[in-house]
Formats: C-alpha cells, structure tokens, sequence
C-alpha cells in the first residue's frame, strides 16, 4: 500500500515506524529537514520537504497515486487542508487527519462533510481512555478495549495481594473461576510459558487476560466496597490530556486532585473542571506539597506534562513517598523501556496508545480494531466474520478445530451484543466479532488469511 504521511513529529514518526514494519511503501511530508533526514536514515522510507498544505508539495510526495493519507501534522489547519486536497485534488482513496480540537474530535460529521476525513486520529482521547483503563484495573500493566468497549484485554502483574496467587493453571484451567475470563499468556522473568504445562502462579508473573469488561468492573466495585475504599488519584500536569483524565475519573466517582504549575491554567481547569476536583497550583516534583496532600493515601498517581524528565523524576518521588501505584506518560521510547517495570509501574507511550487506531487501515481482510501489546511484540486484532461454511475458513469451526499459529488464541467473541469467552467446543458464526491474541506479532498476517473468505463468495 503506498501511504503518504503529513508530519514528522513524535505522532508522524512513530505512525511512521509501524507503518514501515508493516511493509508498506511510505512518503513522509514535513517542513523539518533534521527529522525528515533522521527517519531516511533509520527507516525504509521517502522524506520530502515542504508544506503538507500546499498543493506542489503534495504532488511531489506522489498524493496523485497514494492509497491513503495520514495528516499528523501539529496543527488540525495543516492537517484538515491535506485531506481536503487529498480527495478534492488527488483523488485519495482514504483520508485520515489527527485532530487536537475536542469539538473536531466530538463532530466527526463536519470534518467528513468539509475536508473529506474519513477516520481521525485523537491522541489526547486515545491516551486519556488508555490511562483511565490502567486506573480502573489496579493490578494492570496495560489494557486495550474491543467490541466496542465491552471486551478487555489486560497484562496484570501478580502481587502478594493478588488473588490469583497460587492460581493453578493449564491448558484445562485457563477460563478464570468465578469470572468471566481467560488466561492468553502467562509471562515470568521475561520468558514466555507454555500454557499446556501445569503452572501455580509465582508474585511478578505476568498475566496477559481477555475479560468481559463489565463483569470486571462489577467485580473490582464489589472488592472496593468490601474494603471500604475510597479511590483517589493525582494527576500532575493540567493540559489536554489531564484535564480530560481528571474529568472522566470524576464522573466516576473517583476523588481527584490535579496539579498544575502554571496559575492561569489552574483557574481555567477550576473554571471548566467538575467542582469534585481539586486543582492544585504547584509542581509534582514538590515533595512538601506530595506530603501535605497526602500522597500516600492514593490508589494511583499519574504524571501527564509534557516533559518527559518531569514526569520520571515526579513520579518515582510519588512513589517513595507511598502512592500504590505509580503511571508516568513518557514519550521517548528508549526512556519509556528504561523506566518500566522500576519504581514507575506503568510508562505509557502516547504513540503506542494511539497506533492501534491505524492498525485496521492498512490491513486487508474483515479487520475492525488492532492494538500492539508487550513493547510491540504482541498483537491483538478483532476480526469481523464473514462467509459461509464453504468461503470461509471459520464460519461453522469449533475453535479447537482452527488452525491458529501455537502462539496465538482466540480471547473473545462477540455476537449480537453478547461476549462469550470461549471454549473449545465452541463454534465460529458468520457475523460474529472475534478477538485474536498473538503473543508474537510476526504470526499476525497468518491469522489475517484464515479469516479471509474466498472470492466465490462475492
């Protein structure tokens, strides 16, 4: 697929390194020459210089003969021009723009009406909901949505506490008791395990689970309530994303309190922000204002700036200090692998939480929504099924009789509104939204051609 990115910013750069490791052939578009230069020679791909609006620079980066623009540029002006000219210019098969403004972002109809957008890309929304999931989930390293929210897969760290400790697993005994999910993966020192040997689970293992999202929730609530617990985040950094964040948490019953050093910014955040949340005017490195307000008490601290070195050095203080559980965002990836797993529980990647959103675009096949797991090594998809028994490689299959890839399983399924967590003996129906897990990426194309169905069928 020829695709044609606009900007090469922290989005564009790594939008573009998913997309080169997808082999697809690639045009990146932006006015920085350092960077364009820094990605021509770290990836397989064409860097042209100029302005992603401008319709000379469009034609040389090729747009007259490009599958797909991406505009992730800086700007929503850039961005929306490009896909406009895109389609009214070049005639662009598919146009997807990042947008920052939350009223863009709120009425995708204006943008595919006006500037012929037909997906988007939010990187303040993907990252505020993928947040939110690690809040929700106490124990979790990372969770990712499917089938439209209800379906999610997460990598939970097992703790003294856990009540999963000395769970006995096996290829028999991977539905959860008394719950509505399945183990996919069982990780211990780094080392991926064979779930077809007998396992008792060990403190630091690594769970990868799908789960019916509303059934675990339930069952956290029921835990919290039991406890008495009052859940009670920190937030350090006011901007987009944590100002979204805080917002959501609030309508959840969380208690949430937010801080931001800059005065103006606090009153606007008290102005626009439910009156439930405390706005604190400091820094999250101000170890005098952690303890007066009571860091230790927190179920989970997050540290959202937009400087990677404050939220490092803010939160390995929130965490000697006694805050539970500790999520800093860190854009740069090399940071980001150095910090995970110490006292940071959790480094989220802005660009991994929104690369997932662009997966189903460059893909073939019944492809709905795909998110990477696992520093990129794992990868889930949902596949939406089509055919019949005789197009299709699925339709009609009991999923012991699939022939998935060993490293691979199917973690859910929905159907009609309805998720089944599967067995064995259970069968693949046309229609049917289905959940993959594999635990190597690599096998992934694999996948993607058994739920392909013949060219009879059409």
């Amino acid at each position: 697929m020829k695709i044609l990115l606009i900007g090469a910013g922290r989005v564009g750069s790594s939008v573009a390194e998913n997309l080169v490791s997808e082999k697809n052939d690639i045009t990146i578009v932006d006015t920085n020459k350092e960077q364009l230069s820094y990605l021509q020679e770290r990836f397989d791909l064409r860097a042209v210089y100029g302005d992603g609006a401008s319709p000379e620079v469009l034609m040389q980066a090729g747009a007259d003969d490009a599958d797909l623009i991406v505009a992730c540029a800086a700007t929503d002006a850039v961005n929306l021009v490009a896909c406009k000219l895109a389609k009214d210019m070049f005639n662009v098969p598919r146009r997807i723009s990042r947008v920052r403004g939350q009223y863009y972002a709120e009425h995708p109809d204006i943008l595919s009406e006006h500037f012929g957008v037909d997906a988007i890309i939010s990187p303040e929304n993907s990252v505020t909901q993928y947040l939110q999931g690690l809040i929700e989930f106490p124990d979790a390293l990372q969770v990712v949505n499917f089938a439209d929210g209800k379906v999610s897969i997460a990598i939970i760290k097992i703790s003294k506490r856990s009540t999963l400790l000395d769970y006995q697993i096996d290829e028999n005994h991977l539905n959860l008791p008394q719950s509505r999910g399945r183990i996919l993966e069982l990780v211990r020192n780094g080392e991926s395990l064979p779930l077809d040997r007998l396992f008792n689970l060990k403190v630091d293992d690594e769970l990868v689970l799908s789960m019916d999202t509303t059934e675990a929730l339930k069952a956290i609530a029921r835990l919290n309530r039991a406890n008495k617990r009052v859940r009670s985040v920190m937030i350090a950094g006011g901007g987009n994303i944590g100002a979204r964040l805080a917002a959501s948490l609030a309508r959840a019953d969380y208690n949430v309190r937010i801080i931001e050093k800059n005065l103006d910014r606090c009153k606007h955040l008290a102005s626009i922000l439910p009156e439930e949340v405390l706005v604190l005017h400091g820094n999250g490195t101000d170890e005098s204002l952690l303890v007066s307000e009571n860091i230790d008490e927190m179920d989970t601290w997050v540290a959202v700036t937009n400087d990677d070195e404050d939220n490092i050095m803010s939160s390995l203080l929130a965490k000697r200090l006694g805050a539970h559980k500790v999520i800093a965002l860190i854009a740069r990836h090399a940071y980001g692998e150095l910090m995970q797993g110490s006292m940071i529980d959790v480094a989220v990647s802005p660009s991994q939480a929104t690369i997932g959103a662009l997966l189903h675009e460059v893909r073939q096949g019944a492809i709905v929504r795909g998110h990477r797991l696992r520093r990129g090594e794992a990868e889930v998809i949902e596949f939406e099924v089509v055919g019949d028994e005789k197009s299709s490689n699925v339709v009609g299959k009991a999923v012991e009789d699939i022939r998935l890839p060993s490293s691979s399983q199917i973690a859910a399924i929905l159907r009609d509104s309805e998720i089944i967590i599967p067995k064995n003996d259970t069968v693949i129906q046309s229609g049917d939204h289905v959940i993959v897990y594999a635990a190597n990426r690599n096998v992934m194309k694999r996948i993607e051609k058994l739920f392909q169905v013949s060219l009879l069928f059409f």
